[in-house]
């Protein structure tokens, strides 16, 4: 997964000891974390990310790097993710305080039976394209029909054939579907027609490639995108997830999850003002990206937060029934959908990002980030 939790692994086997573990954690345990005091009085609190470190986590890395999550009197692990790591379950068995996973896939582990809740919408917008040479003739959903269509599979495919479904095609019969790789290499060799992608990872990729017609880079004209966002398809993406239960019975864990929020949102606002700062962030957390990707990670992962004109982290209902509706309607080869059934009402809560967000206010933080406006990047061959 090059950019969120790519494999859909549903209640797949969790390999802790697998993941990598930044600022001194050593690692998840067996045991729920410990909500006393750490060193200094500070609360420890373990993070659990959804793929290694870059930049789709840039407002986490800025937060433990400026100090802001001490600042709210936590001491903070961040723990890396992997191909055999599931972020919610993790959470729901208790071995990480919160965790970073994609709405549907957690809403998938929700029926399954975890206990937990969206507190904050971080992603206000789907990342995931689908992208195609120029010279295909592919702008639209519609456009894909009689094509060779890359998906990765394992749930994240969704968005995908919503949208195809959607233009009036039986995925099954008028596209022919390709499994492909984590990469954008089936593209490139002609193998398929378009290529699933995230705007903050392969679509990069595949400007960070030498064109053999120019020798030279690749420009964003060599190629069309469709963006799910546009089709109306969109599901939501990166989230802050609590453990159900005990939000509700543990009022240090309540006021913990307020003061969690107020560090990370503090670290997205500085990714949005310091981008090129906080790419150095990330590569110095141990990125194996370069410098030059990672900025154009940032700098696209903005562009899914900012502007947020209700406050980063609001959950808007709209945006949350569209991505029920597409996980209970659309339907894979296997013709399975991501849910069955309505989520609960405790799947997601606006009660402590807007808690949060007011005491960020109040201290004259921009939460809304109304005149956001992207930086332009320039890639190096590889990312570098």
């Amino acid at each position: 997964m090059k950019h969120s939790t790519r494999v859909w692994m549903g209640m797949a086997a969790m390999a802790a000891s697998s993941a990598l573990v930044l600022s001194g954690c050593s690692g998840t345990t067996d045991e729920a974390p410990d909500t006393a005091d750490g060193d200094g009085g500070l609360t420890p609190v373990t993070l659990q990310l959804q793929w290694f470190a870059q930049a789709q986590f840039s407002g986490y890395y800025a937060a433990l790097d400026q100090g802001y999550f001490e600042d709210e009197g936590l001491d903070v692990e961040i723990v890396e993710g992997g191909v055999d790591i599931v972020p919610q379950t993790v959470l729901a068995d208790q071995q990480a305080d919160f965790a970073i996973a994609w709405v549907p896939k957690a809403l998938a582990s929700i029926e399954q039976g975890a206990g937990i809740t969206d507190i904050g919408q971080i992603f206000q917008r789907s990342g995931t394209l689908q992208v195609s040479f120029a010279d295909a003739g592919i702008d639209t959903a519609a456009d894909l029909e009689g094509k060779n269509v890359g998906n990765w599979g394992f749930g994240n495919e969704f968005e995908l054939f919503a949208g195809i479904t959607e233009a009036g095609l039986d995925p099954t019969t008028d596209v022919t579907l390709v499994q492909q790789q984590f990469d954008m290499a089936a593209l490139l060799a002609g193998d398929i027609d378009a290529a699933q992608a995230m705007t903050y990872n392969e679509y990069a990729q595949v400007l960070e490639t030498i064109n053999p017609d120019t020798g030279e880079l690749y420009q964003p004209e060599d190629f069309t995108v469709i963006d799910w966002n546009d089709e109306g398809t969109a599901m939501l993406q990166d989230a802050i997830w609590a453990n159900a239960e005990r939000l509700e019975s543990d009022e240090a864990y309540q006021e913990t999850a307020v003061a969690f929020l107020k560090a990370v949102i503090k670290g997205f606002v500085y990714a949005r003002d310091f981008p090129a700062e906080t790419a150095e962030i990330v590569v110095g957390a141990g990125s194996q990206l370069g410098s030059s990707h990672q900025l154009w990670q940032t700098n696209e992962v903005n562009k899914l937060v900012w502007p947020s004109p209700d406050g980063i982290g609001v959950i808007d209902a709209d945006a949350w029934e569209q991505t029920v509706s597409v996980a209970k309607t659309a339907k894979n080869l296997e013709g399975s959908t991501v849910i069955t059934t309505d989520p609960p009402e405790n799947a997601y809560t606006n009660e402590y990002i807007e808690l949060a967000l007011a005491e960020l206010t109040e201290e004259g933080i921009d939460v809304t980030g109304e005149s956001f406006e992207p930086i332009e990047v320039t890639l190096n061959e590889g990312g570098k």
